[in-house]
């Protein structure tokens, strides 16, 4: 069976551009830390089953505003500072554009293109504004003007999965079981499955991005855990 090369196929590289991939991802893996961290460090302290759910709770609903909040003024204002840069080179293209075309025509030399081959590309360029003005922000800013991230998709994706990742750890309490135990193991294994599916992402191996999830989020639970029973042991003898 011959293969189609990729180049001939429509889509064959994942969206990176859409804006929602890496807030999800990073929503879900911090809601699954942070309440794991947060109920193993209270449950360390002995408080009681109640508390825990309240404070789970609490750290879900105030966690989930506070990503979606971030995602968005971050991205936004990110999209403003690329708006506001796009805005220099189309008037630096407007008053200059034989300087840009030659400052074009030097980036390609640069990467190898012959300098007459270089010169006449830059020349066809700039004869077309709107195309000059997509090449030379990609060229010099790194970016496509035309695909930017959207600051609601990432906020909604950031706050919907750091939702869903902080429920998980809560939801043996919130089903009548009381044992923390059984808390931070459902907890382990909503780490290790959100570590898993990033790595099929990235095309890394699964078992690899599980585990190095799990680890991580042990480390941030044993470490609450143990101040949390410092604390409550203290608070004892007092």
């Amino acid at each position: 069976m011959t293969e189609t090369p990729a180049a001939l196929r429509e889509a064959h590289h994942a969206d990176v551009s859409g804006g929602w991939l890496r807030p999800a991802v990073f929503g879900a893996m911090d809601g699954l830390v942070t309440n794991i961290a947060l109920i193993a460090g209270v449950g360390g302290g002995g408080v009681s089953p109640h508390s825990i759910v309240l404070t789970g709770t609490a750290g879900l609903v105030a966690g989930a505003i506070s990503m979606g909040l971030g995602e968005y003024t971050s991205v936004r204002s990110a999209n403003e500072q690329v708006a506001a840069e796009v805005a220099k080179e189309r008037r630096e293209l407007e008053r200059h554009p034989e300087a840009e075309a030659r400052e074009l025509a030097d980036a390609w030399v640069a990467r190898g293109l012959p300098r007459d081959l270089a010169n006449q590309v830059a020349d066809a360029v700039r004869r077309n504004p709107e195309e000059a003005l997509r090449v030379h922000v990609r060229e010099e800013l790194g970016v496509d003007p035309d695909e930017q991230p959207s600051p609601w998709a990432a906020a909604i994706s950031s706050f919907l999965c750091f939702s869903v990742g902080a429920l998980i750890p809560l939801l043996s309490y919130l089903l009548g079981f009381t044992s923390l135990g059984l808390a931070l193991g459902i907890g382990g294994v909503g780490l290790f499955v959100a570590g898993a599916v990033v790595a099929r992402f990235t095309h890394r191996p699964w078992w690899s991005g599980g585990l190095r999830q799990l680890l991580l989020g042990a480390a941030a639970a044993g470490a609450t855990y143990l101040i949390g029973m410092l604390i409550g042991v203290q608070g004892g003898l007092g």
